[in-house]
């Protein structure tokens, strides 16, 4: 018997309490906090899905057919027929060769004009937020409109490229009837048009290169150029690469600004892999052998991103040994 018991005392301490249940939501609430990354990629998968994996795999399959434009979906299997035709026929392989040309002088020019202006527009001097907006408005331009500018500029009579060579005694040419210059006039077209957005990419890649380290080579007595090569170029590497990847990919699928200027021509010099897609399908109305070329260019696309993942790897185990 406790002491208060003996002292017939009636015991006034506050008795336990115990503590509430802590409510932890039904079911639904924690496959919610479980799941709740998987459930924001949701829409995005959804997305995929529908607008790209279900027509990937369509065109896969119709490549596999002799499906007409006049029948879409009465095509015969054919097998392995449409890929052997266009890997026995010159047009395609001309197609390939003119495709990884113009994706070449793309690439190359683009990346380096736009990492040359954005080296320039990174220094300091009076008005350079305005000229760095109007450097930007090409890649504002929509690509109707670009390839409407050039074709103007192209114009044999009234173009201003001919007035110009022809006042400076350099002659007039058929920009866009000669097959000498389709090529050149698509990528000149091409490059004023992606320059901007490879200048305004590396742009944000120098607000990481730190000063410091330049002025430490300044000191030490490097010029200029050892300093851009020692310090600004490593650090500038790897948007280079996945920039010159992503151009690589954009170039090997572009379609309007080609189409648009030249339509493939003159004589087949602008006859890219993605413009001899739409001449299969749409004039020689053939879907199967369409499919089949776009097949080979998703390939060919895959190809040149594994060749940059293996230089990647390459070149991040010699930067480790370093």
């Amino acid at each position: 018997m406790s002491i208060t018991a003996k002292a017939g005392l009636r015991d006034t301490s506050t008795p336990p309490v115990s503590s509430p249940k802590v409510n932890k939501g039904g079911g639904l609430s924690r496959f919610v906090e479980k799941n709740g990354a998987y459930l924001f990629l949701l829409p995005a998968i959804v997305y995929l899905a529908i607008f790209t994996v279900f027509p990937l795999i369509r065109g896969v399959l119709l490549s596999f057919t002799a499906t007409k434009l006049v029948n879409p979906t009465g095509g015969r299997p054919v097998g392995l027929e449409n890929y052997e035709y266009l890997l026995e026929s010159d047009k395609f392989w001309a197609s390939v060769t003119t495709t990884l040309l113009y994706t070449l002088f793309t690439v190359v020019f683009s990346v380096g004009c736009g990492t040359a202006a954005a080296l320039l527009l990174n220094t300091a001097f009076r008005g350079r937020a305005i000229v760095r907006a109007i450097a930007a408005i090409p890649w504002a331009v929509p690509t109707v409109a670009a390839a409407l500018i050039f074709v103007w500029i192209y114009n044999n009579e009234q173009g201003i490229l001919n007035r110009t060579s022809g006042a400076l005694g350099l002659g007039q040419h058929g920009w866009l009837i000669d097959p000498d210059y389709g090529l050149f006039a698509v990528t000149l077209a091409t490059v004023w048009k992606l320059t901007p957005l490879v200048m305004l990419v590396m742009l944000s890649a120098l607000q990481s290169v730190p000063h410091e380290l330049r002025e430490a080579t300044w000191v030490d007595g490097a010029t200029r150029f050892q300093s851009f090569r020692a310090v600004t170029l490593p650090h500038l590497m790897p948007t280079i690469r996945v920039i010159a990847l992503l151009m690589t990919i954009w170039s090997i699928r572009r379609f309007e600004i080609i189409f648009l200027i030249t339509g493939g021509g003159p004589l087949d010099a602008t006859n890219t892999l993605v413009v001899n897609v739409y001449r299969t399908a749409f004039q020689d109305q053939n879907l199967g052998r369409a499919a089949a070329i776009g097949a080979l260019g998703l390939i060919l696309s895959l190809l040149v991103t594994v060749i940059y993942f293996i230089v990647e790897q390459i070149q991040e185990r010699q930067e480790s040994q370093r």
